[in-house]
């Protein structure tokens, strides 16, 4: 932080086009204001935040996804401004501050990094430096007094992302499918289950049992299923639009269309993309 940052009275800091971080947390600070702020952001609490803060991180990931190079700096914005915002809430209650979330993450950064802040040898292999990672997050859990495996994976969580980090964390203590080739065939019987599924609170059972094991299968593959989701309603996005683009060449809307004639025009939007990449 400059000097001139450091005396600038709060208004002036507000307009200061490179005030830098103490000019965000003096807008989130004026917009939180009980007299003078924004009456939706005076409004806020963690509850109704937290969603927001979970669309941001997913529009950061969208853009990684997509190289939007030129979008990634403002989305990654928006998500400072969700801890931004976190943190004045904290603060009002007396909770903790900004400075505090940042000191705090600085400690458990040089905390579990000893082999580049400590005595530790930094000649360690990728994966020798994950088991470490784990066993110090492990040491870390231990102190918090969380002692069921499954302790502290966060509720919050996406359901496709929590189910890969509660399977991680019974796989630790031995509780996994050997290979591949088991989980794909508790895929068939999860599928089987489904089909002979009657009742509508039935069907969403099985169907939820079948969707953890694909968790399951992509942990095995070393598969991210939320990229490869992502990466999916990408293409279904891509080819829909080459459907609709299709079919406006000839005057017509999907829904005036049949569905052979949109099946048609996904299989030459297919053989396209594939022709592309060949």
């Amino acid at each position: 932080m400059s000097d001139t940052q450091i005396n600038a009275a709060p208004q002036d800091l507000i307009h200061d086009p490179k005030g830098g971080m103490p000019r965000l947390l003096e807008i989130m600070r004026r917009l939180r204001d009980p007299e003078t702020g924004c009456p939706w952001d005076v409004a806020q609490d963690f509850a109704t935040i937290a969603p927001y803060t979970i669309e941001e991180a997913y529009e950061v990931a969208d853009a990684i996804e997509r190289e939007a190079w030129g979008e990634l700096k403002g989305e990654l914005g928006d998500l400072l401004f969700q801890s931004v915002f976190h943190a004045q809430m904290a603060s009002e209650r007396g909770l903790f501050s900004f400075d505090e979330v940042a000191d705090t993450m600085s400690d458990k950064m040089v905390a579990r990094h000893p082999h580049v802040f400590g005595d530790e040898s930094n000649a360690k292999s990728p994966e020798q430096q994950v088991s470490d990672w784990e066993a110090i997050k492990a040491e870390e859990r231990a102190a918090r007094a969380e002692k069921g495996v499954l302790d502290g994976v966060a509720l919050g969580l996406p359901a496709l992302l929590r189910a890969v980090k509660l399977q991680k964390r019974a796989a630790r203590v031995g509780f996994d499918w050997p290979s591949t080739d088991e989980v794909i065939d508790k895929i068939v019987e999860e599928a089987q289950e489904l089909r002979e599924a009657r009742d509508p609170a039935h069907v969403e059972e099985e169907f939820g049992d079948l969707l953890f094991v694909m968790a399951n299968l992509a942990r095995h593959l070393g598969i991210d299923p939320e990229a490869a989701l992502r990466g999916t309603n990408a293409k279904f996005t891509r080819r829909f639009e080459a459907i609709e683009a299709g079919l406006a060449e000839r005057g017509k809307r999907p829904e005036d269309s049949t569905l052979e004639e949109m099946d048609a025009l996904w299989d030459a939007a297919k053989a396209q993309e594939k022709a592309e990449k060949s």
